[in-house]
């Protein structure tokens, strides 16, 4: 069963250590950042299911982190502050904080809300596989198997792959697979979709039995053959 991985963005190395230590012992896997500008980084080089982001932070604090965080998508954000003023928590949710923990803190009440977040806006672990030959998309598992191999996939590329693929030979614009993936609120460009295509045709080729074709002047779909088998 793959863990969820949480990305900790703390410059206190105590603190960030026992929240990991926390996380780790129920099954999560846990990145760590002390700055903003090594948080960014870790972010684009092993994207996360979730971010704990301290607001007072090094190099870029954790209002710039969060901005630069919303341009490329809607990654869960629990922020950690020892501030408790209503500003940054208003300030927070308006740049889509989905949580906001003020210090001291319990440390199980974290992992708590970490739960409690990535089931609320997460659903999509509890879908069911997508069979087809030579391809199984797992998202419990957060997975990809081509001809029995595992494909490393990040997140958004997983959930964009199953949705075409499970709603085969249906023809969809980029804005709806913006709204059916990213969700109403993501404000980012079209050509999103597109960079998430070209990787994922990258990775799975081009197949004989099922395929993403581009419909020109409309969007993409995931086409499969009659004789392919249903999941």
């Amino acid at each position: 069963m793959r863990r969820p991985h949480i990305l900790i963005i703390e410059d206190d190395r105590h603190i960030a250590e026992l929240i990991s230590l926390y996380l780790v012992k129920e099954r999560f896997r846990c990145t760590l950042a002390e700055d903003g500008s090594r948080g960014t980084d870790l972010f684009y080089m092993d994207p996360p299911d979730l971010i704990l982001l301290d607001i007072m932070l090094p190099k870029k604090d954790g209002w710039a982190v969060m901005e630069e965080l919303r341009q490329f998508g809607n990654t869960p954000v629990i922020m950690l502050t020892g501030k408790g003023e209503s500003y940054d928590k208003l300030k927070g949710f308006s740049l889509g904080v989905d949580d906001y923990v003020v210090k001291p803190f319990e440390p199980k009440e974290l992992v708590a809300r970490v739960r409690a977040v990535l089931r609320r806006l997460n659903p999509f672990v509890a879908r069911e596989e997508v069979l087809l030959p030579g391809l199984r998309i797992s998202p419990s598992e957060y997975k990809v198997f081509v001809d029995g191999a595992e494909i490393g996939f990040p997140p958004k590329e997983i959930e964009l792959l199953y949705y075409l693929a499970t709603n085969r030979n249906q023809v969809y614009t980029r804005e709806q697979l913006l709204n059916q993936v990213w969700g109403l609120s993501f404000e980012g460009d079209l050509r999103t979709v597109d960079v998430h295509i070209k990787r994922i045709r990258n990775k799975i080729g081009d197949r004989g039995d099922w395929r993403i074709v581009t419909v020109w002047g409309i969007g993409y779909k995931f086409e499969v053959n009659e004789d392919a088998s249903a999941d």
